[in-house]
């Protein structure tokens, strides 16, 4: 049986891997915000289950099932998020949190009608695709992150980082969100990058900048 704790050590497995990290328990517990003791736990159900593996230096693997499992969640997630943006009219950085709750009980038939109510689409409001790239993936199809931006050159932001609701709001108070073009004026020596979004000057923090992947305008 698949369960709503399995679902979502599943997809955090999966997430984690698509922003580069090395996932290994503690990844998970911070991830999750849950004990080391709760995450060794389910790893043993997990592994029992045959949906993930964990290698002797502590790297753990999504099973081919597991990943399937992972992905399928990932679609429901991203429907969801969908659903309150354009039917219901939630803000973008708001509906992250309300679909962690809701995935989890969105049934095949429902999901079929969402299909039919809101028809494809690859991104979520966020910008994030259906299909999780990894970092090196994301270079290769022409995204940098924005720390990594050159001064002088005009970008389109192509995605956030979604799981931080306070970042979301603060990207929304300075008009970044996905399909803005921005200017980089210039990448300060206190590591901050100055940006302009339509005559509004900011300068925006690394630790800001690392969490937004961008494309040459």
């Amino acid at each position: 049986m698949i369960t709503i704790s399995k679902e979502d050590y599943l997809k955090a497995i999966a997430e984690a891997e698509a922003e580069g990290q090395t996932v290994i328990p503690a990844t998970l517990a911070h991830w999750l915000s849950v004990t080391r003791p709760a995450v060794t736990f389910a790893l043993k159900r997990l592994t029992k289950d045959g949906l993930v593996s964990v290698k002797n230096d502590g790297h753990i693997r999504l099973t081919s099932h597991g990943r399937q499992i992972a992905e399928r969640t990932i679609v429901r997630h991203h429907l969801i998020e969908r659903m309150l943006s354009e039917i219901f009219g939630m803000p973008w950085y708001a509906i992250h949190d309300e679909a962690e709750r809701l995935e989890h009980a969105v049934s095949p038939a429902f999901e079929k009608k969402l299909v039919e109510k809101l028809g494809h689409k690859d991104t979520c409001p966020h910008g994030n695709e259906l299909v999780l790239r990894s970092p090196a993936e994301r270079r290769k199809r022409g995204l940098r992150l924005l720390s990594e931006s050159e001064p002088g050159s005009r970008y389109l932001v192509a995605s956030v980082y979604e799981r931080d609701r306070q970042l979301l709001e603060f990207f929304e108070g300075e008009g970044i969100r996905p399909g803005v073009r921005i200017a980089v004026e210039a990448r300060n020596y206190d590591g901050t990058v100055s940006l302009s979004i339509d005559k509004h000057q900011i300068r925006l923090g690394t630790s800001a900048a690392e969490r937004v992947w961008v494309a040459k305008a």
